[in-house]
């Protein structure tokens, strides 16, 4: 498989809670590169736009909009060879009494609505997100160091 690039975004919970930096380690330690970070509290338009794909129309549509736009989000572009797969599998199930103990939802969350983190689901929906929360300009391109022994020839 090449390699992907797929957001994943630091809810608000996560950012209150102080657990951005446990968070981003668990991606870096599994070996995605990072290729963007910011801090940001989204406007309305722009959480309009990242959840209209999957959750416009439904019951709790309104209060996930209301409760991503209340306070600072990290957002992260994250790269690596199967880094959308990867990625939902280290935040675990969405429900996060599913969540499995060891998963970042299966850590640190107790709330569906409240679980931490998001991520990309589809490679169209990693690139429509990532258009939506970063500006070509501020993807960097690079290579880490330990590339050669996380993908061998």
């Amino acid at each position: 498989m090449e390699t992907e690039q797929t957001l994943i975004l630091i809810k608000p919970d996560g950012v209150q809670r102080g657990l951005v930096g446990e968070i981003v380690a668990r991606y870096e330690r599994k070996g995605l590169k990072l290729v963007g970070m910011k801090l940001v509290q989204l406007p309305l338009t722009t959480a309009e736009a990242l959840y209209a794909v999957h959750h416009r129309g439904k019951p709790f549509y309104e209060t996930l909009i209301r409760f991503i736009t209340a306070a600072p989000i990290v957002a992260l572009a994250v790269e690596g060879r199967n880094a959308i797969e990867l990625v939902r599998t280290l935040n675990g199930a969405t429900n996060p009494l599913a969540a499995q103990p060891g998963s970042i939802r299966g850590d640190f969350s107790l709330n569906v609505t409240h679980n931490v983190v998001h991520a990309s689901d589809s490679p169209e929906n990693a690139q429509r997100e990532l258009g939506i929360l970063f500006a070509p300009q501020e993807l960097y391109a690079y290579q880490r160091i330990d590339e050669a022994v996380l993908y061998p020839q």
